[in-house]
């Protein structure tokens, strides 16, 4: 089947309609551009479906529900029986990819995370115990001539088990592609949690939410992306993620080639710092549309796709063999065959999520049970469509219009769900209307 990769693109100032949008083709296009490819993280060992979910919980300070909570236990003593070493970090089992960027003067090249999820840039750094690193590199502000400390503001990230990351702050010059920025605050880590201190290849995370979720105090600061905007040829990046293989990033521009189709408009909501949308409902393989609202969010930092209880009881009813195991801490079933697409909607257009992207991870030593792609958002109080939805369809987000307005563009996105700031967000298919 032939997987369309996801663009996620946002942009946050006025602009003009997506028609104006340039491509790097445009001769417009030229220091306002940058694109950047992924490279593997070598710390990556193997899918682990549990962890994954966990990982989620974790990011959002929601519940872990007790089967959950229980399998990740069993997995890390299974471990520590393996190993000797208890395994805590579900990095090596969920971040894959990871992206380069330069922070400092000389510039310091770092390896980071890019999420959509958040909108915090720190990085491991010399102000951390020599105990806490393993492998990383460090960022050195003292190494910096363009390095300077923002007296009295602290940063701090509180995960759902209760551990956290934190440390000062700095502003800095940072550079992703050809595309600088003076003064970025850059949130220097003192103490980072073990979830990211076992994966010695990633250096930090750059959040690309939206700034009022940044967690520096007293004032917190803006995103790199809120940052870079003004000096895009347009106010807009796009996040190309595949299946399997290193995706790439790509700021103020489209690349034409990635994408075909038509577009239509839905609501964006980001009252709570992310990338949210509401979609109007689902189907399973070839069966009928089934109107159901389902509020969420598209987060790049996350792996799986987190729908209501509902949504998903009714998805593996589909399947034969599929059942909700408590060893798991999830929905499970027969990795043969591939189980059906699931389909959800975007105002008027569909995202299909081919079922062998459904099939997330072995759960079992024989690779005869598979760990689903598609698990229940119990708790944390939105759904997610993380990384299983997004590396299907083609999303973007861009510049804010006139709240209320719907506009038909020129330009042509497969399968896309494109956020316009606190306005609009616009989703395609080339399976037509629902």
């Amino acid at each position: 089947m032939l997987l369309f990769p996801t663009i996620l693109t946002a942009a946050l100032a006025a602009t003009g309609m997506a028609a104006a949008i340039p491509s790097r083709d445009d001769t417009t296009a030229n220091k306002g551009t940058a694109s950047l490819l992924q490279v593997r993280n070598p710390s990556f060992e193997f899918r682990h479906g549990p962890l994954a979910l966990a990982k989620a919980y974790q990011k959002f300070g929601a519940p872990m529900p007790e089967d959950l909570r229980a399998a990740i236990a069993r997995f890390r003593q299974n471990q520590k029986r393996t190993t000797g070493a208890i395994a805590t970090d579900p990095e090596k089992h969920d971040v894959e990819y990871l992206t380069p960027i330069s922070v400092g003067t000389p510039s310091q090249d770092l390896i980071v995370d890019f999420d959509t999820g958040s909108s915090d840039l720190w990085v491991f750094s010399t102000e951390m115990s020599t105990s806490d690193i393993k492998g990383q590199t460090m960022y050195d502000p003292n190494n910096s001539s363009t390095s300077e400390k923002v007296q009295g503001s602290t940063w701090k990230i509180t995960y759902g088990d209760g551990s956290s990351s934190s440390g000062d702050v700095y502003l800095d010059t940072v550079t992703i592609g050809n595309l600088t920025v003076p003064n970025q605050a850059v949130e220097a880590a003192k103490k980072v949690s073990a979830e990211f201190t076992d994966d010695s290849h990633n250096d930090g995370l750059l959040g690309l939410g939206f700034s009022a979720i940044n967690t520096v105090q007293p004032t917190p600061q803006n995103t790199f992306f809120d940052n870079i905007k003004g000096i895009l040829d347009a106010p807009l990046f796009t996040v190309d993620l595949k299946h399997g293989a290193p995706g790439s990033f790509n700021f103020g521009y489209i690349d034409p080639a990635a994408y075909i189709g038509n577009i239509s408009w839905t609501p964006v909501d980001s009252s709570q710092g992310f990338w949210g949308f509401t979609s109007p409902g689902y189907a399973v393989g070839t069966g009928a549309f089934r109107n159901h609202s389902m509020s969420g969010i598209a987060d790049t930092g996350t792996t799986l796709l987190l729908l209501p209880k509902s949504v998903v009881s009714a998805y593996y009813k589909e399947i034969q063999g599929a059942q909700y195991d408590s060893d798991q801490g999830g929905y499970i079933f027969p990795c043969s065959p591939t189980p059906p697409d699931f389909v959800f909607g975007v105002n008027n257009g569909i995202v299909t999520v081919p079922g062998d992207m459904v099939s997330y991870a072995p759960a079992d030593s024989a690779n005869q049970n598979c760990f689903g792609g598609i698990q229940k958002d119990t708790g944390i109080g939105f759904s997610i469509f993380g990384d299983v939805a997004l590396k299907t369809s083609f999303v973007r987000s861009h510049g804010s219009i006139v709240p209320g307005h719907y506009a038909d563009c020129d330009m042509p996105f497969n399968r896309m769900l494109r956020s316009y700031s606190n306005d609009q967000l616009v989703n395609s298919s080339s399976s037509g209307p629902l």
